[in-house]
Protein backbone atom coordinates (compact mmCIF):
# COMPACT_ATOMS: atom_id res chain seq x y z
CA UNK A 1 0.00 0.00 0.00
CA UNK A 2 1.37 3.50 -0.84
CA UNK A 3 2.94 5.35 2.06
CA UNK A 4 0.92 8.55 2.51
CA UNK A 5 0.98 9.67 6.13
CA UNK A 6 -1.12 12.79 5.62
CA UNK A 7 -3.88 10.83 3.90
CA UNK A 8 -4.08 8.13 6.57
CA UNK A 9 -3.77 10.64 9.42
CA UNK A 10 -6.81 12.42 8.03
CA UNK A 11 -8.76 9.17 7.84
CA UNK A 12 -7.77 8.19 11.37
CA UNK A 13 -8.71 11.60 12.77
CA UNK A 14 -12.09 11.45 11.04
CA UNK A 15 -12.81 7.98 12.40
CA UNK A 16 -11.88 9.09 15.92
CA UNK A 17 -14.24 12.06 15.55
CA UNK A 18 -17.06 9.75 14.55
CA UNK A 19 -16.28 7.50 17.51
CA UNK A 20 -16.32 10.44 19.94
CA UNK A 21 -19.92 11.25 19.01
CA UNK A 22 -21.01 7.58 18.92
CA UNK A 23 -21.48 7.54 15.14
CA UNK A 24 -18.70 5.22 14.03
CA UNK A 25 -20.14 2.13 12.38
CA UNK A 26 -18.31 -1.13 12.90
CA UNK A 27 -18.47 -4.12 10.55
CA UNK A 28 -20.05 -7.27 11.94
CA UNK A 29 -20.44 -10.83 10.75
CA UNK A 30 -24.02 -12.12 10.73
CA UNK A 31 -24.74 -15.79 10.03
CA UNK A 32 -28.43 -16.40 9.34
CA UNK A 33 -29.85 -19.43 11.14
CA UNK A 34 -33.51 -18.95 10.21
CA UNK A 35 -35.80 -16.11 9.19
CA UNK A 36 -35.93 -14.99 12.84
CA UNK A 37 -32.57 -16.11 14.27
CA UNK A 38 -28.97 -15.30 13.49
CA UNK A 39 -25.46 -15.44 14.95
CA UNK A 40 -23.87 -11.99 15.27
CA UNK A 41 -20.11 -12.09 15.85
CA UNK A 42 -20.55 -15.46 17.56
CA UNK A 43 -23.63 -14.46 19.60
CA UNK A 44 -26.84 -16.34 18.74
CA UNK A 45 -29.91 -14.13 18.97
CA UNK A 46 -33.45 -13.42 17.83
CA UNK A 47 -33.22 -11.00 14.93
CA UNK A 48 -35.40 -7.94 14.48
CA UNK A 49 -32.92 -6.47 12.02
CA UNK A 50 -33.73 -7.68 8.50
CA UNK A 51 -36.27 -6.64 5.87
CA UNK A 52 -37.24 -10.24 5.07
CA UNK A 53 -40.84 -9.42 5.96
CA UNK A 54 -42.47 -12.52 4.47
CA UNK A 55 -39.70 -15.01 5.20
CA UNK A 56 -39.04 -15.61 1.50
CA UNK A 57 -35.24 -15.62 1.75
CA UNK A 58 -35.59 -19.19 3.03
CA UNK A 59 -38.88 -20.29 1.46
CA UNK A 60 -38.21 -23.80 0.09
CA UNK A 61 -39.71 -23.12 -3.34
CA UNK A 62 -37.77 -19.87 -3.72
CA UNK A 63 -34.53 -21.51 -2.62
CA UNK A 64 -35.12 -24.47 -4.96
CA UNK A 65 -35.67 -22.16 -7.95
CA UNK A 66 -32.43 -20.34 -7.17
CA UNK A 67 -30.46 -23.56 -6.68
CA UNK A 68 -31.71 -25.11 -9.91
CA UNK A 69 -30.42 -22.25 -12.07
CA UNK A 70 -27.30 -21.58 -9.98
CA UNK A 71 -26.22 -25.19 -10.50
CA UNK A 72 -25.69 -24.32 -14.17
CA UNK A 73 -24.63 -20.67 -14.09
CA UNK A 74 -23.42 -18.19 -11.47
CA UNK A 75 -23.10 -14.69 -12.92
CA UNK A 76 -24.79 -13.10 -15.93
CA UNK A 77 -21.38 -12.42 -17.47
CA UNK A 78 -22.28 -9.09 -19.07
CA UNK A 79 -24.50 -6.06 -18.78
CA UNK A 80 -28.12 -6.53 -19.76
CA UNK A 81 -27.52 -4.18 -22.70
CA UNK A 82 -24.80 -6.40 -24.19
CA UNK A 83 -25.39 -10.09 -23.46
CA UNK A 84 -26.57 -10.44 -19.86
CA UNK A 85 -30.34 -10.33 -20.35
CA UNK A 86 -31.21 -14.01 -20.24
CA UNK A 87 -34.63 -15.66 -20.65
CA UNK A 88 -34.86 -15.56 -16.83
CA UNK A 89 -34.50 -11.76 -16.90
CA UNK A 90 -37.10 -11.46 -19.66
CA UNK A 91 -39.61 -13.63 -17.80
CA UNK A 92 -39.07 -11.76 -14.53
CA UNK A 93 -39.60 -8.38 -16.17
CA UNK A 94 -42.81 -9.69 -17.71
CA UNK A 95 -43.91 -11.12 -14.35
CA UNK A 96 -43.21 -7.82 -12.55
CA UNK A 97 -45.21 -5.89 -15.15
CA UNK A 98 -48.11 -8.31 -14.73
CA UNK A 99 -47.86 -8.15 -10.93
CA UNK A 100 -47.78 -4.33 -10.97
CA UNK A 101 -50.46 -4.07 -13.70
CA UNK A 102 -48.20 -1.94 -15.87
CA UNK A 103 -47.24 -2.16 -19.53
CA UNK A 104 -43.61 -2.93 -18.86
CA UNK A 105 -40.85 -3.31 -16.26
CA UNK A 106 -37.07 -3.02 -16.26
CA UNK A 107 -34.57 -4.71 -13.93
CA UNK A 108 -31.65 -2.98 -12.20
CA UNK A 109 -28.74 -4.56 -10.26
CA UNK A 110 -30.02 -3.07 -6.96
CA UNK A 111 -32.73 -0.84 -5.56
CA UNK A 112 -30.13 1.88 -5.06
CA UNK A 113 -29.15 1.63 -8.74
CA UNK A 114 -32.81 1.77 -9.76
CA UNK A 115 -33.34 5.03 -7.87
CA UNK A 116 -30.09 6.66 -8.98
CA UNK A 117 -30.47 5.66 -12.62
CA UNK A 118 -34.15 6.50 -12.90
CA UNK A 119 -34.02 9.92 -11.28
CA UNK A 120 -30.78 11.03 -12.94
CA UNK A 121 -32.06 10.10 -16.39
CA UNK A 122 -35.62 11.43 -16.10
CA UNK A 123 -35.07 14.81 -14.43
CA UNK A 124 -33.63 17.32 -16.86
CA UNK A 125 -31.92 20.73 -16.48
CA UNK A 126 -35.17 22.63 -17.01
CA UNK A 127 -37.09 20.52 -14.47
CA UNK A 128 -37.85 20.85 -10.76
CA UNK A 129 -37.90 17.95 -8.32
CA UNK A 130 -39.60 18.07 -4.92
CA UNK A 131 -38.04 15.46 -2.63
CA UNK A 132 -39.36 14.41 0.79
CA UNK A 133 -36.75 15.27 3.41
CA UNK A 134 -36.90 11.76 4.90
CA UNK A 135 -36.61 9.83 1.65
CA UNK A 136 -34.09 7.01 1.45
CA UNK A 137 -30.53 8.09 0.69
CA UNK A 138 -30.74 6.56 -2.79
CA UNK A 139 -33.68 8.81 -3.70
CA UNK A 140 -31.91 11.86 -2.29
CA UNK A 141 -28.70 10.97 -4.13
CA UNK A 142 -30.67 10.36 -7.32
CA UNK A 143 -32.25 13.81 -7.08
CA UNK A 144 -28.82 15.32 -6.47
CA UNK A 145 -27.34 13.42 -9.41
CA UNK A 146 -30.01 14.79 -11.73
CA UNK A 147 -29.70 18.07 -13.60
CA UNK A 148 -32.91 19.46 -12.09
CA UNK A 149 -33.50 22.08 -9.42
CA UNK A 150 -34.09 20.37 -6.07
CA UNK A 151 -36.62 21.46 -3.45
CA UNK A 152 -37.10 19.63 -0.15
CA UNK A 153 -40.52 19.23 1.44
CA UNK A 154 -41.93 17.87 4.70
CA UNK A 155 -44.68 15.28 4.29
CA UNK A 156 -46.38 16.65 7.41
CA UNK A 157 -46.83 19.96 5.56
CA UNK A 158 -48.30 19.05 2.19
CA UNK A 159 -50.22 22.33 1.99
CA UNK A 160 -46.85 24.10 1.92
CA UNK A 161 -45.68 21.67 -0.78
CA UNK A 162 -48.74 22.56 -2.85
CA UNK A 163 -48.10 26.28 -2.47
CA UNK A 164 -44.43 25.82 -3.31
CA UNK A 165 -45.23 23.94 -6.52
CA UNK A 166 -47.93 26.46 -7.42
CA UNK A 167 -45.48 29.36 -7.18
CA UNK A 168 -42.79 27.60 -9.23
CA UNK A 169 -44.44 25.23 -11.69
CA UNK A 170 -44.52 27.78 -14.54
CA UNK A 171 -40.74 28.23 -14.29
CA UNK A 172 -39.94 24.63 -15.22
CA UNK A 173 -40.67 22.22 -18.05
CA UNK A 174 -41.63 19.32 -15.79
CA UNK A 175 -42.22 19.19 -12.03
CA UNK A 176 -41.50 15.90 -10.25
CA UNK A 177 -42.58 14.79 -6.78
CA UNK A 178 -40.38 12.01 -5.38
CA UNK A 179 -41.31 9.98 -2.32
CA UNK A 180 -40.89 6.70 -0.53
CA UNK A 181 -44.22 5.00 0.08
CA UNK A 182 -42.99 3.44 3.34
CA UNK A 183 -40.38 5.42 5.24
CA UNK A 184 -37.89 2.79 6.30
CA UNK A 185 -36.69 4.38 9.54
CA UNK A 186 -40.11 4.54 11.21
CA UNK A 187 -42.67 2.57 9.16
CA UNK A 188 -44.87 5.58 8.36
CA UNK A 189 -46.62 5.86 4.99
CA UNK A 190 -46.74 8.66 2.45
CA UNK A 191 -50.13 10.27 1.83
CA UNK A 192 -50.24 9.28 -1.83
CA UNK A 193 -53.84 10.43 -2.52
CA UNK A 194 -53.03 13.96 -1.41
CA UNK A 195 -49.75 13.95 -3.35
CA UNK A 196 -51.65 12.77 -6.43
CA UNK A 197 -54.17 15.56 -5.99
CA UNK A 198 -51.34 18.09 -5.85
CA UNK A 199 -49.72 16.51 -8.91
CA UNK A 200 -53.00 16.63 -10.84
CA UNK A 201 -53.53 20.26 -9.88
CA UNK A 202 -50.18 21.37 -11.30
CA UNK A 203 -49.51 18.70 -13.95
CA UNK A 204 -46.64 17.24 -11.92
CA UNK A 205 -45.22 13.73 -12.26
CA UNK A 206 -45.00 11.46 -9.21
CA UNK A 207 -42.16 8.98 -8.74
CA UNK A 208 -42.57 6.54 -5.85
CA UNK A 209 -40.26 3.96 -4.31
CA UNK A 210 -42.20 0.96 -2.99
CA UNK A 211 -39.09 -0.75 -1.56
CA UNK A 212 -40.70 -1.49 1.81
CA UNK A 213 -44.26 -1.63 0.48
CA UNK A 214 -44.12 -4.37 -2.14
CA UNK A 215 -45.42 -7.65 -0.74
CA UNK A 216 -46.39 -6.03 2.57
CA UNK A 217 -49.29 -3.67 1.84
CA UNK A 218 -52.32 -3.90 -0.40
CA UNK A 219 -54.86 -6.63 -0.99
CA UNK A 220 -52.57 -8.45 -3.43
CA UNK A 221 -49.25 -7.17 -2.05
CA UNK A 222 -48.66 -4.48 -4.67
CA UNK A 223 -47.78 -1.98 -1.97
CA UNK A 224 -49.02 1.35 -0.67
CA UNK A 225 -50.15 2.42 -4.14
CA UNK A 226 -52.63 -0.44 -4.07
CA UNK A 227 -53.51 0.11 -0.40
CA UNK A 228 -54.34 3.78 -1.04
CA UNK A 229 -55.95 3.06 -4.44
CA UNK A 230 -53.72 5.33 -6.52
CA UNK A 231 -51.94 2.80 -8.73
CA UNK A 232 -53.31 4.30 -11.95
CA UNK A 233 -52.24 7.81 -10.87
CA UNK A 234 -48.54 7.04 -10.42
CA UNK A 235 -46.36 7.48 -13.50
CA UNK A 236 -43.14 5.88 -12.24
CA UNK A 237 -43.01 3.08 -9.71
CA UNK A 238 -39.63 1.90 -8.41
CA UNK A 239 -39.25 -1.27 -6.37
CA UNK A 240 -36.74 -3.71 -5.02
CA UNK A 241 -36.33 -7.47 -5.01
CA UNK A 242 -34.33 -7.35 -1.77
CA UNK A 243 -37.00 -6.79 0.90
CA UNK A 244 -40.21 -8.83 0.98
CA UNK A 245 -39.32 -10.56 -2.31
CA UNK A 246 -36.28 -11.96 -0.54
CA UNK A 247 -33.52 -11.58 -3.13
CA UNK A 248 -31.45 -8.78 -4.59
CA UNK A 249 -32.00 -6.23 -7.34
CA UNK A 250 -34.30 -3.37 -8.25
CA UNK A 251 -36.90 -2.62 -10.88
CA UNK A 252 -38.98 0.12 -12.44
CA UNK A 253 -42.56 -0.53 -13.53
CA UNK A 254 -44.53 1.75 -15.83
CA UNK A 255 -45.26 2.42 -19.47
CA UNK A 256 -43.40 0.81 -22.32
CA UNK A 257 -42.11 4.25 -23.30
CA UNK A 258 -40.72 4.84 -19.77
CA UNK A 259 -38.89 1.52 -19.68
CA UNK A 260 -37.48 1.99 -23.18
CA UNK A 261 -36.18 5.42 -22.15
CA UNK A 262 -34.51 3.97 -19.07
CA UNK A 263 -33.06 1.12 -21.13
CA UNK A 264 -31.33 3.76 -23.23
CA UNK A 265 -30.53 6.40 -20.61
CA UNK A 266 -30.22 4.91 -17.10
CA UNK A 267 -26.46 4.57 -16.69
CA UNK A 268 -26.66 2.49 -13.51
CA UNK A 269 -28.64 -0.07 -15.50
CA UNK A 270 -26.72 -0.48 -18.75
CA UNK A 271 -23.23 0.06 -17.29
CA UNK A 272 -23.76 -2.68 -14.65
CA UNK A 273 -23.50 -6.43 -15.01
CA UNK A 274 -26.99 -7.91 -15.06
CA UNK A 275 -28.41 -9.77 -12.08
CA UNK A 276 -27.45 -13.45 -11.83
CA UNK A 277 -30.09 -15.53 -13.65
CA UNK A 278 -30.68 -17.58 -10.51
CA UNK A 279 -31.74 -14.44 -8.65
CA UNK A 280 -34.32 -13.79 -11.36
CA UNK A 281 -35.63 -17.35 -11.15
CA UNK A 282 -35.98 -17.06 -7.36
CA UNK A 283 -37.77 -13.70 -7.63
CA UNK A 284 -40.23 -15.20 -10.11
CA UNK A 285 -41.25 -17.81 -7.54
CA UNK A 286 -41.30 -15.24 -4.73
CA UNK A 287 -43.84 -13.16 -6.66
CA UNK A 288 -45.99 -16.26 -7.01
CA UNK A 289 -45.79 -16.86 -3.27
CA UNK A 290 -46.77 -13.26 -2.56
CA UNK A 291 -49.75 -13.66 -4.88
CA UNK A 292 -50.96 -17.03 -3.62
CA UNK A 293 -49.95 -17.07 0.06
CA UNK A 294 -51.70 -13.95 1.34
CA UNK A 295 -51.75 -15.45 4.82
CA UNK A 296 -48.10 -14.45 5.17
CA UNK A 297 -49.08 -10.82 4.76
CA UNK A 298 -51.97 -11.20 7.23
CA UNK A 299 -49.72 -12.85 9.81
CA UNK A 300 -47.10 -10.12 9.41
CA UNK A 301 -49.75 -7.46 10.04
CA UNK A 302 -50.93 -9.30 13.17
CA UNK A 303 -47.38 -9.50 14.51
CA UNK A 304 -46.90 -5.77 13.93
CA UNK A 305 -50.13 -4.95 15.76
CA UNK A 306 -49.04 -7.09 18.72
CA UNK A 307 -45.58 -5.53 18.89
CA UNK A 308 -46.93 -1.98 18.86
CA UNK A 309 -49.48 -2.81 21.52
CA UNK A 310 -46.83 -4.32 23.80
CA UNK A 311 -44.45 -1.39 23.27
CA UNK A 312 -47.21 1.05 24.16
CA UNK A 313 -48.03 -0.92 27.31
CA UNK A 314 -44.33 -0.85 28.19
CA UNK A 315 -44.47 2.97 28.01
CA UNK A 316 -41.78 3.13 25.32
CA UNK A 317 -41.93 6.02 22.85
CA UNK A 318 -42.79 4.74 19.39
CA UNK A 319 -43.10 6.80 16.22
CA UNK A 320 -46.76 6.89 15.21
CA UNK A 321 -47.34 4.76 12.13
CA UNK A 322 -50.05 2.41 10.82
CA UNK A 323 -50.65 -0.28 13.42
CA UNK A 324 -49.87 -3.03 10.91
CA UNK A 325 -46.60 -1.55 9.60
CA UNK A 326 -43.76 -4.04 10.23
CA UNK A 327 -41.10 -1.36 10.79
CA UNK A 328 -41.24 0.07 14.30
CA UNK A 329 -39.07 2.92 15.58
CA UNK A 330 -38.52 3.06 19.34
CA UNK A 331 -37.28 6.59 20.01
CA UNK A 332 -34.45 6.98 22.52
CA UNK A 333 -33.26 10.32 21.06
CA UNK A 334 -29.76 10.22 22.57
CA UNK A 335 -27.08 8.64 20.32
CA UNK A 336 -25.11 7.07 23.15
CA UNK A 337 -28.22 5.70 24.85
CA UNK A 338 -29.41 4.10 21.62
CA UNK A 339 -26.07 2.38 21.10
CA UNK A 340 -25.88 1.17 24.73
CA UNK A 341 -29.42 -0.19 24.69
CA UNK A 342 -28.82 -2.02 21.40
CA UNK A 343 -25.62 -3.56 22.80
CA UNK A 344 -27.35 -4.65 25.99
CA UNK A 345 -30.20 -6.16 24.00
CA UNK A 346 -27.62 -8.08 21.98
CA UNK A 347 -26.10 -9.36 25.21
CA UNK A 348 -29.61 -10.57 26.08
CA UNK A 349 -29.77 -12.33 22.69
CA UNK A 350 -32.00 -9.87 20.84
CA UNK A 351 -30.66 -8.12 17.73
CA UNK A 352 -32.39 -4.72 17.39
CA UNK A 353 -30.08 -2.22 15.66
CA UNK A 354 -29.52 1.34 16.81
CA UNK A 355 -30.09 3.99 14.14
CA UNK A 356 -28.35 7.35 14.53
CA UNK A 357 -27.67 10.45 12.46
CA UNK A 358 -27.09 10.86 9.58
CA UNK A 359 -29.53 8.02 8.88
CA UNK A 360 -32.15 9.89 10.94
CA UNK A 361 -32.42 13.56 12.00
CA UNK A 362 -30.40 14.78 14.97
CA UNK A 363 -32.15 14.13 18.28
CA UNK A 364 -34.17 11.18 16.96
CA UNK A 365 -31.78 8.26 17.54
CA UNK A 366 -33.75 5.08 17.89
CA UNK A 367 -33.91 1.33 17.81
CA UNK A 368 -35.39 0.06 14.55
CA UNK A 369 -37.43 -3.08 15.11
CA UNK A 370 -38.24 -4.93 11.89
CA UNK A 371 -40.72 -7.80 11.96
CA UNK A 372 -41.12 -10.98 9.93
CA UNK A 373 -44.26 -13.05 9.59
CA UNK A 374 -42.28 -15.94 11.11
CA UNK A 375 -41.69 -14.18 14.44
CA UNK A 376 -43.63 -15.94 17.18
CA UNK A 377 -45.73 -14.06 19.71
CA UNK A 378 -43.39 -15.30 22.46
CA UNK A 379 -40.34 -13.93 20.63
CA UNK A 380 -41.98 -10.52 20.32
CA UNK A 381 -43.15 -10.46 23.94
CA UNK A 382 -39.75 -11.47 25.25
CA UNK A 383 -38.01 -8.82 23.18
CA UNK A 384 -40.34 -6.02 24.24
CA UNK A 385 -40.21 -6.94 27.94
CA UNK A 386 -36.42 -7.08 27.85
CA UNK A 387 -36.27 -3.77 25.99
CA UNK A 388 -38.51 -2.17 28.59
CA UNK A 389 -36.26 -3.32 31.42
CA UNK A 390 -33.03 -2.27 29.67
CA UNK A 391 -34.31 1.21 28.82
CA UNK A 392 -35.56 1.79 32.34
CA UNK A 393 -32.26 0.67 33.81
CA UNK A 394 -30.17 2.82 31.47
CA UNK A 395 -32.28 5.94 32.10
CA UNK A 396 -31.94 5.84 35.87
Amino acid sequence: MPDNDVFHQRLTASLLQLESVHRRRMRRCVAVVSTTECIVDGQRCISFATNDYLGLTRHPDVVAAFADVAARQVGAGASALIAGRSPHHVRLEEAIAEFESTESALLFPSGFAANIGTLASLIGPQDAVFCDRENHASLIDGCRASAGKIFVYDRAELDRLSESIKSRCHDYDVVFIVTDTVFSMDGTLADLPQLCDIADRYSATIIVDEAHGTGVFGATGRGVCELQNVGDRISVKIGTLSKAIGGIGGFVAGSTTLCEWLWNKARSQFFSTALPPAVCAAAMVALQVITHESERRSLLAARAVLARQLLQEAELEVVTAPHDSPVIAVLLRDDDLAVRVSQLMMASRFFIPAVRPPSVPKGTSRLRMSLCCDHSEDQIRSAVYQLRDVVRSERR
